[in-house]
């Protein structure tokens, strides 16, 4: 039976062997290439402090090619699911040739477990080796990330670390159970893809932020978490408040950020980037401080932001660090095995009824 389905399978099983050599050959050929770019830079805007400039200057060079490998690595889960599992069996129950073998000495149960198992392997190791070689490339890049990209950011957290091969693991099998009940190729391979998208994104938005309880804290506004600042007619000020950002924690992933402090936040202003929050505050902006000089100074020089933070006003922030990125991949990845095991396990059990 393993013979049989190895001869089945291993048109593909070349055809994607090839492909992911050639991948991983080219990124470990440019890889340290960009770590050398990235260490000789860092050594050139420590002694200045100017190292946020660096990383928006680095990580803007090769923006482009960073979306576009983290985008391969999501897809490969929902491409595995769609064109190597909902096929599985929905091909042969399709097409008739299930009965000549069950009509030999192999039993169904033996006949889908050998199948589940050879190509489920076989996906699981394609979206690890993709996923791994990808975040070794990207490292420089993740640390250097704007904070919406950043490690720990939804879109990017999904094609790092050992989380592809739970998701590849978990969009092969739901392919091969929506193929078993579905009994039509086409129609399954269009089903799984819609079923794993929903996933993929409900995880990120009512999962993950509560695999680990989120740290809050209070803090003052500077460079790292404050995108601007402008004069409103009438003599208040705006604040604009990064919402993706928190000072002393790179990389972190905001749940929630919002900036208090006296008075209540002014409805006014709200048409920045959503990104961002805006608030009224009421100091001049004709005199002092936050005078046009003051206030046109950029955030981390501004003595118009040091009186702001005088005043009291704070970004009040609840967020995933960085540190928490490997365990929250192990908690992610170990939640789609399992629902990849119990589907498997219902699979086994129906291919059992009359089909």
């Amino acid at each position: 039976m393993i013979w049989l389905t190895w001869r089945q399978f291993r048109g593909s099983a070349a055809l994607t062997a090839a492909v992911l050599v050639a991948f991983v050959v080219a990124l470990g050929a440019t890889g340290p290439g960009l770590a050398a770019e990235y260490t000789a830079g860092i050594a050139a805007c420590v002694p200045d402090e100017t190292c946020l400039d660096f990383f928006d200057r680095f990580f803007g060079a090769y923006d482009l090619l960073f979306l576009a490998l983290t985008l391969v690595v999501l897809l490969l889960p929902a491409l595995i699911g769609l064109f190597w599992g909902a096929p599985l069996v929905a091909r042969e129950l399709e097409a008739g040739t299930h009965l000549l073998v069950w009509s030999q000495s192999v039993t169904r149960r033996r006949w889908l477990a050998v199948k589940l198992a050879v190509v489920g392997l076989a996906a699981v190791a394609v979206a690890g080796g993709c996923g791994l070689a990808v975040t070794w490339w990207s490292g420089p890049l993740d640390r250097s990330a704007v904070p919406e990209m950043a490690q720990m950011a939804p879109v990017v957290f999904g094609a790092r670390g050992i989380a592809p091969m739970g998701y590849a693991a978990f969009a092969f099998v739901l392919g091969v159970t929506v193929g078993l009940l579905v009994r039509r190729t086409l129609p399954a391979m269009a089903l799984t893809l819609v079923i794993f998208a929903a996933v993929q994104v409900a995880v990120p938005l009512l999962v993950r932020p509560h695999l680990m309880p989120p740290v809050t804290g209070t803090f003052e506004l500077g460079r790292e978490n404050v995108d601007g600042i402008g004069a409103e007619r009438g003599g208040s000020l705006h604040v604009f408040l990064r919402t993706s950002a928190v000072p002393g924690h790179p990389g972190a992933w905001v749940l929630s950020s919002e900036l208090t402090g006296p008075g209540r936040a002014s409805a006014e202003g709200l048409s920045g980037p959503s990104s961002t929050v805006t608030r009224s505050i009421p100091v001049s902006t004709t005199s002092g401080p936050c005078g046009p000089e003051g206030a046109a100074a950029p955030p981390g020089t501004s003595p118009c932001l040091d009186e702001v933070n005088r005043l009291g006003y704070r970004q009040q922030a609840a967020y995933q660090p960085l540190d928490r990125f490997w365990p929250v991949q192990w908690i992610e990845t170990g939640i789609y095995a399992l629902l990849a095991l119990g589907l498997a396990g219902c699979c086994l059990r129906w291919i059992r009824s009359p089909l």
